[in-house]
């Protein structure tokens, strides 16, 4: 596809990310939403529906040619769209819980897909009024109050010695997490909900790693991958094998880490020797 092509399909997935982060916004504020759980029991809001419904409805109007495949709607199956040569990839609002514990740790999340890679990525972060955006070679940006302008993950002093800031979920035990890295290293510690504001905290250098534990699909990390890898950084399973995107019956992802710095020896780093591949148990 030629690179304003591209370029076009950034602007068209900036403007609608916008659009369905301030609706949600809007919500939130009110306090006036509903809560539901969903037959895997992750838990899924109004305000996820109102967001899905903008993002759909805007890209169906924008890029009628291009398939949605988004959290929250019925999923085609593998047969539907393995010869897809790109598509959407959606999650309405990443860190639906943090939404409804009302700390502000959420995001709107589009990415397009392109022979199962990312290669556009946009997150809208409504509560910092931060976007975050990036097209693959092009690197990676954030758009705030106070401008616009490139990021790039931290560069360590020393990537051997120096100090490792780790991004953790406010739910999820710091034991967990430091449990499954070197003890040989020092490390802080920055909590902070969504999947993905913890992957731009990275791509913007305030943080230098994330591991995650626990059920995501291919949504959750398809936006960041782009930013995150724009900026210098990675994200890998927690085994180190790369993530796929839409090469599975399964939209569901192994545990995964987001790296910073490449220069750090992330695999003497993250020691995650129970990894398990939900695709090959």
């Amino acid at each position: 596809m030629p690179d304003d092509a591209h370029e076009d399909l950034l602007e068209i997935a900036k403007r609608i990310a916008i659009e369905a982060g301030e609706a949600v916004l809007t919500v939130y504020d009110k306090g006036e939403f509903d809560a539901y759980q969903k037959e895997d029991d992750s838990p899924v809001t109004s305000a996820d529906y109102l967001a899905n419904d903008i993002i759909t409805k805007q890209l169906s109007e924008a890029t009628p040619d291009i398939p949605i495949l988004s959290e929250e709607n019925k999923h085609a199956s593998l047969e539907e769209r393995k010869d897809w040569p790109r598509y959407w990839l959606i999650d309405p609002i990443d860190g639906t819980q943090e939404f409804i514990a009302r700390s502000g740790d959420f995001a709107v999340n589009i990415a397009l897909i392109e022979n199962n890679e990312p290669k556009i990525g946009v997150i809208f972060w409504p509560p910092g009024q931060s976007l975050y955006y990036a097209e693959k070679g092009k690197g990676a940006f954030k758009s705030s109050p106070d401008g616009d302008h490139p990021i790039s993950v931290r560069q360590l002093d020393d990537p051997k010695n120096s100090v490792v800031m780790i991004a953790i979920s406010r739910l999820q035990s710091r034991e967990k997490v430091l449990g499954r890295m070197c003890a040989k290293r020092v490390y802080q510690t920055l909590p902070l909900g969504s999947c993905s504001l913890k992957a731009c905290f990275i791509a913007e250098g305030k943080a230098d790693v994330f591991m995650r534990i626990g059920v995501t699909g291919e949504w959750d990390t398809g936006a960041s991958q782009c930013i995150v890898s724009e900026a210098g950084g990675s994200i890998a399973a927690a085994n180190f094998e790369p993530l796929t995107y839409n090469q599975r019956h399964s939209l569901e992802n192994p545990d995964f880490v987001v790296m910073g710095d490449q220069r750090v020896p992330w695999q003497d780093v993250v020691q995650y020797n129970d990894f398990v591949n939900p695709h090959t148990k």
